[in-house]
Formats: structure tokens, sequence, C-alpha cells
């Protein structure tokens, strides 16, 4: 009889042609994708080519997007880039969204109808974990194994325990995945998930629509997770249906209902509440009300975790209307191009323009400090990003407050961390007057 296995242990059997494989095994692992940006992918480059092994294992499954300092902020930017884009163009990279037609590479991946439920894909970036909401598993390596991943087409892993969280009931209004993500990452500490998978999971998890999945497990990293993974249900295979990803590529995988978890939480979705984690640790999470009344010099609305057409609906709906507070500025960066054009045609980027917010090239931007709104000594920032390290944003002596995006746009008028359910329930009322 065949050993129960969680969903990363049934992916990555299948990946080696093992019926079972279990945790603490080192494995070497077939990869279907490379995701390779301007940054980490130059380094493994340089060191292929130092060895004499300067190839791509297979240039059709090689997806390039620069995105980091995009367009390039100054000279060593602009030669990274030309890096990258010399190397797409000698070895025939197929899949390849130079400036002003990718944004940030995660999320052009998981939209782009490549990835596919069952695959692995690996890349020199820690957020990799994102396209694990797609029933694959997904996640970031070194640059060292990123080149082999390159050459080969395979990297070593170690097989991992997994974390289990249960979902269940369903959110309330003014709350969302940012919420849920921060709580756990709050109740189990920044290295509670240390080099495991995070399976998520439990009838709760039916309510998410994919947006909202992919920020679950987009921080699987700030829990020190090496993965996050949702099993492909209807909601993600209706999904996959609309990007074009052909079926016959599809490998659906379930947990087994005994598996073994190294742990299990549960997180009542209805009974959550939005959460700000305050400097400087993504684990250092509070309720809302312990964080009112912060003063803020600006707020970010953006990246791989939160900057997706639903997230800018959701701030947007706050700030029709309304104007940002004097002493604030709001940095608005849609992740992808495609993400801006539909912004466009909503008439979303237009409400954050007469709200006095500017709007920015799709590109990791601030949320790394490396470019479009990167912070000053002292600032304090309220940022719908994924990290609040200290000088993660800019400065060390800024203060990075992370939340989701209806907080970010909430305080942005404001002018002060604010509770979102408070301009809901105007809303509401002026709807009802």
């Amino acid at each position: 009889m065949t050993q129960p296995m969680t969903l990363a242990e049934k992916i990555l059997a299948a990946k080696v042609g093992r019926d079972v494989v279990r945790p603490g095994e080192l494995l070497e692992v077939p990869v279907d994708w490379v995701l390779a940006h301007e940054i980490t992918t130059p380094v493994a480059i340089r060191m292929l080519e130092e060895r004499d092994m300067d190839r791509v294992w297979n240039p059709e499954r090689v997806v390039a997007v620069p995105d980091h300092t995009v367009p390039a902020k100054d000279i060593a930017s602009a030669r990274l880039y030309q890096r990258l884009k010399a190397w797409v163009q000698k070895h025939g990279i197929k899949h390849w969204y130079d400036v002003g037609r990718g944004g940030i590479a995660h999320t052009v991946f998981e939209a782009s109808g490549l990835p596919a439920p069952g695959e692995v894909v690996v890349s020199g970036d820690s957020h990799t974990p994102n396209a694990g909401a797609l029933g694959m598993f997904a996640t970031g390596v070194g640059s060292t194994d990123l080149a082999g991943a390159i050459y080969a087409g395979t990297f070593w892993l170690k097989v991992p325990e997994t974390l289990r969280i249960d979902l269940v009931g369903e959110l309330q209004p003014g709350v969302y995945a940012k919420d849920i993500i921060l709580e756990v990452i709050r109740r189990i500490g920044d290295d509670g998930a240390r080099s495991m998978a995070m399976e998520w999971g439990g009838p709760g998890m039916a309510t998410l629509s994919m947006e909202e999945r992919f920020t679950l497990t987009n921080m699987a990293v700030e829990a020190g997770g090496m993965t996050g993974i949702v099993a492909a249900d209807d909601v993600t295979q209706a999904y996959l249906r609309e990007k074009g990803t052909p079926e016959e590529r599809w490998r659906i995988f379930e947990p087994d209902p005994d598996a073994h978890y190294a742990e299990r939480i549960e997180v009542n979705l209805s009974e959550l509440e939005p959460v700000v984690a305050f400097p400087n640790r993504p684990g250092n999470g509070h309720p809302i009300s312990d964080a009112r009344g912060i003063r803020i010099d600006q707020a970010y609305l953006g990246s791989c975790t939160n900057g997706r057409i639903s997230d800018l609906r959701i701030a947007a709906n706050i700030l029709r209307g309304r104007r940002i507070a004097d002493h604030v500025r709001m940095i608005v960066v849609p992740a992808t191009q495609a993400i801006y054009k539909q912004a466009l045609r909503e008439g979303l980027i237009e409400v954050f323009v007469e709200a006095g917010a500017t709007v920015s090239y799709p590109s990791c931007g601030a949320c790394l400090g490396m470019h479009t709104g990167v912070l000053g000594p002292d600032d304090v920032c309220i940022s719908s990003t994924n990290r609040n390290f200290t000088g993660r944003m800019g400065h060390p002596s800024a203060q990075i407050y992370l939340a989701s995006p209806a907080v970010v746009a909430a305080s942005a008028v404001a002018g002060e961390i604010t509770d979102p359910r408070e301009f809901l329930t105007e809303t509401a009322t002026q709807l009802s007057a």
C-alpha cells in the first residue's frame, strides 16, 4: 500500500519517477521552468561562462523578465539589463518579456498561460513560491543552483516537511488575503515554517480568488518557508482555462487525507480583522487597532504580493472622490503592463491621479529599496509589499508597516494608519442617504 503524502511530496515524487518521497530525502529534481530576471540571473550566467558551460538546457523553458530596476535607474542597472538581454538573444530564449511588455516576473509568469499544475519552477528570487497557488512546486534558489538548472534542467532539493494551514469561514468586508498571511506569520513567527512547504487548504479556500491565493503563497518565504502551495481546484482550473494553459499539461494532485504534517494550524476567516506588521519584521503583526493614529509620510501600493488588478480596484474604491492627505505621498505601481492597461480601461489610473497619487511603471520598485519611491531618513511608510526589514525600502532609520491595499489607501487619505472598514461604512452610509 502506498504511503500517504502531502501535496508537495506528491509533486516531487512524480517529477523524480518515484511512488513515495519522504521529508529529508535529497533529490535531483527536473525543472519545468526557470524564471530569470536581471539581478540574480547575470550572476548565474557568469558562473557558467567562467566554467565553459555557457548553454541553456531548453530555451523554450526559460522565462526572462527584467523587473527590479526597470527602466534602468543608473548605469549599473542598465548594464545588468543589457547582460540579461544579450544572454536571451544569444541563446534564443523564447519567453522574453522586455521593458514595456512585462512587469514583475512572478506576476507576469502567473498570468502567462505557461505554468501548469504539477510542474516545478525555480528562480533566483525568494518570492518564486508565488506560483505555488497554481498547484505547482515553486521555490527560490541561490545563483549556483540557478546556474545548474539553466545548464542541466535539474536542481538538488531536500524534500521539505509540510506545514498545513486550514482556512475556515469567509472573509468579512474590509479584510483581505494580505491579512490572512500576516496573521499566519504573526502566529508562527518569521521562521515558523523554516525550510517547509506551506500547504493551504480547508473549506475557506474555496471562497478565495486566484489573486488572493497568489498573495498567500507569495509570502511563504517571510515565514521561512521553501514554498507555498495550493491544490488546483475548480477556481484554479477556471483561471488556467482563462489564461490558455493547455489541459494536456495539467497534472493535478491532492494531498492524502492521512498525510503526515509537521504542524497544522487553522485560521477562521470570519473572525479575522485587518492586520498590520510593525517594523522591522513581517511576523510583528498587530490588529489594526494597535496601529491607528501612526502618522505616515508615504503610502506604497504595489509589488508581486499586492500589485494585481484586484488590489488596485480595492484601493481605488477607497480613493474615489477623496484626496490623499497633504503631508503624504502615495505611489501606485501596477505589477505588470497588462494590469496597467486594465487599470486604464477601468478608469482606476484616473482615480489615483485625481486623488493625488503618482503612478509608476510596472517593476519591483521601492519594495527592495532600488527604485521608484525609496525611503529617506526617518520616513514612515505603510506598504502593501512583503518585507519591512531595516533598510529594506531605503534608509535604515525609515519605518515600514506592512498591510493590505485597503489599509494603504485608507491611511493615505487619513494621513495616519487607519482601519479601512471605516471608509467602507462611510461609503455605505453615503449611498443609502
